[in-house]
């Protein structure tokens, strides 16, 4: 072990400082956002070199590298927290990539070398980039011993992502309590957080049934980790007949299908298939409300079509979950009489009905369109399986599958011999923010061939995808099938996408007055509102986006449509939508 005198500064370690503040209020709860870091975790080094990242990663790499085989492990650890404080890289979560990325030795003796050197630059570092650095090679080489260290340095601001990728492996309970502690600012999850936080277990069943509901108050990974923090499978083991902890866990499974965020929650909770088995088998105890039969009828989507279908089940397991699920949430007689009650009602039979009529053999390519929960707003996606399979969270994994619109409606399916790029997911942020799934589609005598792969912006660490080959025949019937499929709709919908035909058929509607065809469709808040967008010069000459709303009157899709398209062809149409600059 070093003297004191040895290490690069005078300052305490993190740990040892994050441990003084522990201990000075040891049966309080966390802090609002976790503790800062000193003023001396980041020191300031002159003349430093600005590193781009690719450059900062090979430089902590270069770094690292020499040091991992030296016999002294506390020396060697001063010295690189050292180096690292001399390089021009200036942020821990590149230092942590670089360490992450390292790959530690199979040989016994020489793995426990890097080990200890993660450990001397955990316990002992005094810097954020030395901390770091030790985060990311015990990300792969962390042991129980190492959790102590690792909560503690999980209650300073700064170090939450390198502290969770390498907690979460060996106590994911733990490694979601050091999340939240961080992202917290409601007051119904701080009570939760303080209760986990301060060990009062009893408390928590109570405190999980007062979350906010609302898909803006729970997102994906936040129900993820109020899950897994709460050890919410453990809960409903331990007390079964608690129908409404049941539904609280049908709620937060619920949320983590959602594609809206930056990953796929329901493949990052490890106890994704057990807290599955306990809802299917206690679904029955549930009251016989919309609230929860849509919920359950969002988790048999999911098993068929979306991305829990890839969680690690046993044999017929998925298949018997999502029968139990889907007759569980069946709806029969009247609908409520509110509108939100009445529309989810209506989701509830049209998908119910939907999957039920999907082929018992799984065939070789399949397109379904999913529409998501009412009281849960989502996107409408394509979804594509492949040999049963679904392709887009398995190949992607950062959004859903494009619209029926932008895929079907279009005809970009079609293969010709000639062939055509085919963007079938983005991202949930967008595609210039973290990307998008490409493929080739073209002709090959009697085959389709999805090829070439794209994945520009996306995740790295996919694996390469192979050439698919479909039957012509058979592909072109699906395609037939899936363009001339109506079932998934509702009534604005239906408007939407007729009208959008109309205008492909009869442009000169807008290209007449100088204008541009926008995005038709649904309103995302308010389903039942046909929204016709359209771009082009306003009165004075500067380009506005025109925003023409029509409600719902309860006439057929097709009279709307045939009235809109009328009063588009009749004159100038930006006289009567919304202006936006």
């Amino acid at each position: 072990m070093s003297a004191p005198h040895e290490r690069p500064t005078l300052a305490p370690s993190l740990y040892a400082y994050a441990k003084g503040l522990c201990d000075s209020d040891p049966d309080g709860p966390p802090p609002l956002g976790a503790h800062p870091l000193p003023g001396t975790a980041r020191p300031r080094v002159r003349r430093r070199p600005h590193l781009r990242h690719r450059e900062a990663l090979a430089a902590v790499t270069g770094i690292l590298l020499p040091f991992l085989d030296l016999p002294d492990p506390a020396r060697a650890a001063v010295e690189a927290e050292r180096a690292l404080a001399a390089t021009g890289v200036v942020r821990e979560q590149a230092v942590f990539a670089a360490a992450a990325a390292v790959e530690p030795p199979d040989e016994p003796a020489a793995r426990a070398l890097v080990r200890s050197f993660a450990r001397h630059l955990v316990r002992t570092g005094t810097t954020a980039l030395g901390v770091s650095a030790g985060l990311g090679l015990l990300s792969r080489l962390a042991e129980p011993e190492d959790v102590p260290y690792l909560r503690l340095l999980g209650m300073l601001d700064g170090l939450v992502h390198p502290v969770d990728a390498a907690l979460a492996p060996l106590d994911r309970p733990a490694a979601a309590l050091v999340w939240l502690i961080h992202r917290t600012r409601s007051e119904e999850l701080r009570g939760l957080v303080d209760a986990l936080a301060t060990g009062d277990r009893a408390a928590v069943p109570t405190l999980l049934l007062g979350l906010p509901t609302e898909a803006r108050g729970m997102g994906p990974e936040l129900a993820r980790r109020v899950t897994e923090a709460a050890d919410l499978a453990s809960l409903l083991r331990a007390e079964p007949d608690r129908p409404e902890l049941l539904g609280r866990a049908v709620h937060l499974l619920a949320r983590m299908t959602s594609s809206r965020d930056y990953q796929a929650e329901i493949l990052r909770y490890g106890e994704a298939v057990d807290l599955y088995e306990t809802v299917a088998a206690h679904a029955h105890r549930l009251p016989r409300d919309v609230d929860h039969r849509a919920r359950l009828l969002t988790l048999a989507l999911d098993l068929h079509s979306g991305a829990s279908h890839l969680l690690p089940w046993p044999p017929g397991r998925r298949e018997a979950i999502h029968r139990t699920l889907l007759d569980t949430a069946a709806w029969h007689g009247e609908a409520p009489a509110d509108p939100d009650g009445r529309r989810r009602a209506d989701w509830i039979r049209r998908t119910a009905r939907r999957l039920r009529a999907a082929p018992s053999e799984v065939p070789r390519f399949r397109i379904d369109v999913a529409v998501a929960d009412p009281g849960d707003p989502d996107v409408v996606e394509t979804r594509f399986l492949i040999d049963g399979r679904p392709l887009v969270p398995e190949a992607f994994g950062t959004g859903a599958g494009e619209s029926p619109e932008r895929l079907l409606d279009s005809g970009a399916l079609r293969a010709a011999p000639e062939p055509s790029e085919v963007r079938l997911a983005e991202a949930y942020c967008t595609e210039g923010c973290c990307g998008a799934l490409y493929v080739t589609v073209r002709r090959e005598g009697g085959h389709v061939v999805w090829s070439d792969w794209r994945r520009p912006g996306g995740p790295a660490g996919l694996p390469d995808l192979p050439a698919y080959r479909f039957d012509a025949a058979a592909y072109d019937a699906e395609i037939a099938r899936a363009e001339n499929d109506h079932g998934w709709t509702w009534p604005a919908r239906r408007t939407a996408r007729l009208i959008a035909a109309g205008l492909r058929d009869r442009p000169e509607s807008l290209t007449r007055w100088g204008l541009r065809q926008g995005w038709i469709s649904t309103e995302f808040d308010a389903p039942d509102t046909t929204l016709v967008t359209f771009t082009g010069p306003g009165e004075e000459g500067e380009r506005r986006q025109f925003l023409w709303r029509i409600p719902d009157d309860g006439t057929p899709p097709e009279e709307q449509a045939a009235a809109a398209l009328r009063r588009l062809a009749e004159g100038d149409p930006r006289g009567y939508p919304e202006l936006r600059g």
